[in-house]
């Protein structure tokens, strides 16, 4: 009797199954399949290369998981949702009640399922599923609805639940600190639950990116391997959870979105949240694939005007700090001006009417010029930009307040502390984090930038900084009852500004840095054109990190520039050739004083700057290639390029580091050219004028390019004299070629 009530059981869920309805999201080459039916979970079936419901089914790749599973039924394994309902029952079951059919807006393919609780039918969740006809994305986030009339609290509530059919993964991540960003992580993805997570509340990347790629075979080769990549687009404490659950029909989970720790978010009667979306993709060619989709897709999509060319800039920070005066602003732009600079920025230490900002102690939130640096104001340097052909940006940190500070005089209630203990200061031991959830804040935060260009309306570029973590998660202006929704209404009043503040000024130019790299994250994308990568300047370091970010954030929106030769934080010192080599490799800025320069070294950098704006459009626009590793092997050498859409032109970049006596030269394959195309090779910048490498004026085919590679003997010839056009060399370390590509018609 038993066997027979377990095989009709197995009979009525095989009906289940099959009067389910299948529904198919595409890109050009990826599908993801969900199976719905009204009154019945939600099924997650597939994710990978394209193909149709019945193709799936037929080879045995279907799975079924509940596409977004919740405590209650979901308790002896992971879940997305843990919802506490006002009565205290923390456990739900959630069921299709509608289908909201695919809709286009764009290139995008909509399809949103509505699950409504059983237990509590005042609980609405609406999961979304956002395909693209022009890239190989697919995103997912989640919208909670409250339709009650009390409030719950959501304890739990991922953007994105993906399960994945490999027991065999490999993980890469991006780890680090402050001037060691991105450090580029690879490991196997073991037994049990690995996560990644941010609880900075305001530097969200300083630590751990919110991005990530899986190799499903077993390997993470940049070709030849299929892998699924993934990227939150939340301005906040992000949480990625990896499950390798070792059960057959479903092996790997991975489950993504806002960080729930001390962030139970109370959702009032009548009300909504929507998480922040999770952006994937699928790439059968391995993480080079992987890679490149994303940077197109930002490009086109995410990124504020991301596909315009972005200017060379010197900024006034690493060459004299606090030190601003209007003879020395008005020095360097002058010679940058003299170098082919496109555009001058001054950097923290310009204002500070009553309490100068002379150092990180002071004058945060008052964002006028001090008189004693800037006696005649802004208006004279940018005129003197604009007198040299050059555009003008400035500096500024609108969320934070310095305790020395008229700001902090008239409104000490506006930043965030707890009200009965000493906060926790940030950067020079006076600095505060305003509290963003207070909405005359928020106007303050939008006035700093709407009173900055009303004032200056010829700026062209702002520098908006953030130099402290949310030490102190307490607010002055949240009632008791909902402190635990700060971090997360923190970070959904910071997009409200930056939405004012792009309504109102669309297209101004704003880098967004904090202590470097601190935020790099999709989700600023929208308001942010480009992003400082660290505040690392040494170049070698720079190549490490720099490499890191690529893997998921495109070259235009990364600057990078060259420093000194001698660097303060790894006290190195790097030739100059090698120093732009490496800043060419995204977007070309300086950080020093060219006064500082000889006479050679001014020369060098007036031709590279020139070779640079002949190579800006494919690096800036072009498809990345990584050829050699510096995480992997012996790391003597590192090499990458840039293709254009077209195939019409590419610039390879190669790296030498260090010297070896009778060095193998090493072959380089180049990768994404047309192979039945001839190429030009030209060495782009050589380091003495008229000397170029011997492959500079070589024609020869894509197909022996990428097929038999080149080699470049200078790069392990060793001199036997340590002197380079005039520049006094150290060693005979950290030497580099770039190459451009022309086809030849």
């Amino acid at each position: 009797m038993k066997k027979i009530i377990t095989l009709l059981l197995a009979l009525a869920a095989i009906a289940n199954v099959a009067s389910a309805k299948d529904y198919v999201l595409s890109t050009p080459n990826t599908s993801l399949i969900l199976s719905a039916e009204t009154g019945k979970t939600l099924y997650f079936r597939y994710y990978g290369s394209k193909a149709s419901a019945s193709e799936i089914r037929a080879t045995g790749r279907m799975l079924r998981y509940d596409a977004y599973p919740v405590f209650g039924t979901a308790c002896d394994r992971p879940y997305a949702a843990l919802i506490k309902q006002h009565d205290g029952d923390n456990a739900a079951k959630l069921v299709v009640e509608k289908i909201i059919e695919e809709k286009r807006s764009g290139n995008t393919i909509q399809l949103s399922v509505l699950l409504r609780d059983v237990a509590h039918p005042t609980l609405v969740v609406k999961v979304n599923y956002f395909a693209y006809e022009d890239c190989d994305i697919i995103k997912m986030n989640t919208e909670y609805i409250n339709e009650g009339k009390k409030p719950i609290v959501l304890q739990k509530y991922m953007s994105a639940v993906l399960p994945i059919q490999s027991d065999n993964c490999v993980l890469l991540h991006l780890d680090g600190s402050t001037k060691n960003e991105y450090n580029e992580v690879v490991e196997p993805l073991t037994s049990g639950v690995r996560t990644i997570s941010s609880q900075s509340g305001s530097r969200t990347a300083i630590f751990h990116n919110a991005a990530f790629m899986l190799g499903l075979d077993g390997r993470l080769d940049e070709r030849n391997c299929p892998v699924i990549a993934g990227a939150l687009s939340w301005m906040g404490n992000f949480h990625f959870e990896f499950y390798n659950t070792l059960q057959a029909r479903v092996p790997t989970l991975f489950m993504g979105g806002i960080n729930p720790a001390a962030s139970d978010y109370t959702l009032a009667a009548k009300s909504s949240l929507t998480t922040p979306e999770m952006i994937f993709t699928y790439a059968t060619d391995g993480k080079g694939e992987a890679t490149r989709t994303f940077h197109r897709w930002a490009r086109k999509h995410q990124i504020l005007d991301g596909e315009k060319q972005r200017e060379i800039l010197l900024n006034s920070w690493e060459g004299v700090h606090f030190d601003i005066s209007e003879t020395s602003m008005v020095d360097m732009t002058r010679d940058f001006a003299a170098l082919g600079g496109e555009m001058f920025v001054v950097d923290d230490g310009w204002f500070g009417e009553k309490y100068p900002r002379d150092n990180a102690k002071t004058s945060l939130g008052d964002w006028n010029h001090a008189p004693g640096k800037l006696p005649r104001g802004v208006q004279p340097l940018i005129d003197m930009a604009h007198s040299n052909g050059m555009k003008f940006g400035i500096w500024i940190e609108p969320e934070m307040v310095n305790v020395k500070s008229e700001l902090y005089e008239k409104h000490p209630d506006w930043v965030l502390r707890h009200p009965d203990f000493e906060p926790s200061y940030g950067r020079g031991g006076g600095q505060l984090l305003l509290d963003l959830t207070n909405p005359k804040v928020q106007d303050h935060v939008f006035g700093v930038v709407d009173n900055l260009l009303t004032k200056y309306p010829e700026i062209y570029y702002i520098k908006w900084d953030n130099n402290m973590t949310m030490n102190n998660a307490s607010s002055l202006y949240l009632p008791k009852e909902l402190q635990s929704n700060l971090t997360v209404d923190f970070t959904l009043a910071l997009e409200k500004i930056l939405k004012r503040i792009r309504e109102k000024y669309p297209h101004v130019v704003i880098q967004l840095c904090a202590s470097g790299g601190g935020r790099l994250n999709y989700g600023y994308m929208p308001y942010f054109q480009e992003m400082w990568t660290s505040d690392q300047t040494d170049a070698y370091h720079r190549v490490l990190i720099q490499w890191g970010a690529l893997n998921f954030f495109p070259a235009n929106m990364l600057a990078a520039h060259v420093g000194s030769a001698f660097s303060k934080y790894t006290q190195r010192h790097i030739p100059i050739k090698y120093r732009f080599d490496v800043a060419s490799m995204c977007r070309l800025g300086m950080e020093m004083v060219p006064a500082s320069m000889n006479d050679s070294e001014r020369a060098y950098a007036k031709r590279a700057i020139a070779a640079y704006k002949e190579i800006r459009p494919v690096v800036q626009q072009g498809d990345l290639y990584r050829l050699v590793s510096p995480y992997e092997g012996l790391r003597d050498f590192t090499s990458l390029m840039y293709v254009s859409e077209s195939k019409e032109q590419a610039v390879v970049f190669v790296y030498r580091h260090i010297v070896k006596h009778d060095m193998s030269n090493i072959i380089l394959r180049l990768q994404g050219l047309n192979p039945d195309a001839k190429y030009m090779i030209r060495e782009v910048a050589p380091e003495v004028e008229g000397k170029p490498v011997k492959l500079d004026g070589k024609v020869v085919s894509g197909r022996v390019l990428m097929q038999e590679g080149v080699v470049i003997p200078e790069l392990v010839k060793t001199y036997s004299q340590n002197r380079s056009h005039g520049e006094m060399r150290l060693s005979n370390d950290y030497r580099s070629v770039v190459l451009s590509l022309t086809e030849v018609k």
